[in-house]
């Protein structure tokens, strides 16, 4: 008698949402990636048959991809100054949405005395001290901006090493630096977490540097993918902002309807 091999229904269900699924492509700054996971498996959660792909960067070399054509219909900067110089080139449409406010902090992954704050970083024994690329990292901007109202940059601008993105500065910490400025949300992540506050990092005197606006922005990628539209308006969502939240990013006031 011959024999016949069938699928089990749920492998051919899975197979045929895989290939009807709706595919989008979104670019996040760097500072995004201990979160941007958790945010996307919420997202799905909410519209399975959407599937998302990330591109993760620092926001400068970002803005130069998806102005020279780069496939993105979604563009999650750290900051709004990338998405308004995109909106001004007509390559972004509708509104930035300001979806986070970052902080950046003081981090070292050996033992030194952080009480004493920034004024840590003039001593003999702070050698190299990382901070994202302020040419490309807004996070980089806020550290140089810090280190200048604190009257500490002439003191220790030859000792300073310029990481490509903000995550790049965190690694750089625990292996070839004494000490860094970086966004506090990468230490949220699951390889970062088992360096405490206090112990391994301090927050930084927000009034040392400009609020750090997180801008959302659609590209023109976007038009006629309502998938977009409806991950741009998920980052207003209760479920985002208790992720961002928990991730150690300054939630914006909701906007009043």
């Amino acid at each position: 008698m011959k024999r016949y091999s069938f699928l089990p229904l749920f492998i051919y269900i899975l197979l045929l949402y895989a290939a009807n699924a709706e595919r989008i492509t979104i670019a996040v700054s760097a500072n995004m990636g201990s979160v941007i996971s958790a945010l996307n498996e919420k997202f799905c959660s909410r519209y399975p048959d959407i599937e998302v792909r990330t591109v993760l960067g620092s926001s400068g070399k970002l803005t130069a991809q998806i102005e020279k054509g780069a496939p993105y219909g979604l563009f999650l900067s750290a900051d709004r100054a990338y998405p308004e110089t995109l909106l001004k080139k007509r390559v972004a449409i509708g509104e930035i949405k300001i979806y986070a406010k970052g902080a950046i902090v003081l981090f070292s992954a050996g033992k030194v005395d952080l009480s004493k704050g920034m004024e840590l970083l003039e001593e003999g024994s702070i050698e190299r001290v990382v901070i994202p690329d302020p040419a490309t990292a807004p996070y980089g901007r806020a550290a140089l901006e810090a280190l200048e109202k604190a009257g500490l940059y002439e003191k220790v601008a030859s000792k300073l090493l310029y990481a490509q993105s903000v995550s790049q500065s965190a690694v750089y910490v625990t292996k070839a630096a004494d000490i860094g400025i970086v966004a506090k949300s990468i230490l949220f992540s699951a390889q970062m977490r088992r360096f405490k506050k206090g112990r391994d990092w301090v927050d930084i005197d927000p009034s040392l540097y400009t609020p750090i606006e997180q801008g959302a922005v659609l590209l023109k990628r976007s038009l006629g993918v309502e998938a977009y539209a409806k991950y741009y308006d998920f980052l207003s969502s209760p479920q985002a902002r208790s992720l961002l939240e928990k991730y150690g990013y300054i939630l914006p006031r909701k906007e009043k309807r």
